[in-house]
């Protein structure tokens, strides 16, 4: 038995943790591409709202982590497979609503409340159909956790939330970064041909889940 400790968790494991989701997400994948295609043709208003739109949906999973709730996905495995193709499918949803131009909030100058408001939603279901996210945390969080600190539910809340803080802050520095180069971007590239790259990008996002998501 360990000596009483205010700390919910062990503090020995919280350098390892955050250098170990940083490298994850650090890690090229869907999130990383579609902030960046959103930033480019939108923004830094945009993209920021596409991340707090991504950064909700992986809040989600890791509640539903931290309760127990995703071992669902290990228990059935079909779920997961539904909720991966329905991933995929909204991406390729997107791609194809890109390259038509209707009704894109990415598809016109400048960002509103009603557009920020569609990106964060779009974020926050694309990341709610990443089951991959699920997992992460499945797998992940129970190896810093420690029996003796006490509640596992609040070791699982405190180290969670510590992975959201290190995620925003990438997906927040992709943006900035894409948003920065977005002016000699969109100078090059006008109307039909910013409308294809954009929705053959969204549709390389799409089959780079499907890979990334594969069990």
């Amino acid at each position: 038995m360990i000596p009483h400790s205010p700390w919910p968790v062990d503090p020995g494991v919280l350098l390892p943790f955050v250098i170990g989701v940083a490298l994850v997400e650090l890690t090229p994948g869907p999130n990383m591409g579609w902030l960046a295609l959103v930033s480019l043709q939108r923004g830094r208003p945009a993209g920021l709202a596409a991340v707090a739109g991504v950064t909700v949906g992986l809040a989600a999973w890791m509640l539903a982590a931290a309760f127990g709730l995703t071992e669902a996905l290990l228990i059935w495995p079909p779920i997961y497979q539904v909720i991966r193709w329905a991933g995929v499918l909204f991406l390729l949803w997107l791609a194809w609503e890109a390259w038509r131009g209707d009704g894109d909030p990415a598809a016109a100058n400048g960002v509103d409340h009603h557009s920020s408001l569609r990106l964060f939603l779009r974020g926050m279901t694309g990341n709610l159909l990443n089951p991959k996210a699920a997992l992460f945390y499945v797998a992940l969080l129970p190896t810093f956790m420690r029996p003796e600190r006490g509640s596992p539910l609040t070791q699982a809340l405190v180290l969670g939330g510590l992975h959201l803080a290190v995620a925003v802050a990438v997906h927040a520095l992709i943006v900035l970064g894409a948003a920065q180069v977005r002016g000699p971007v969109m100078r090059r590239m006008q109307g039909r041909r910013m409308r294809a790259a954009t929705a053959l990008g969204i549709a390389a996002v799409a089959v780079w889940m499907a890979w990334e998501t594969r069990l």
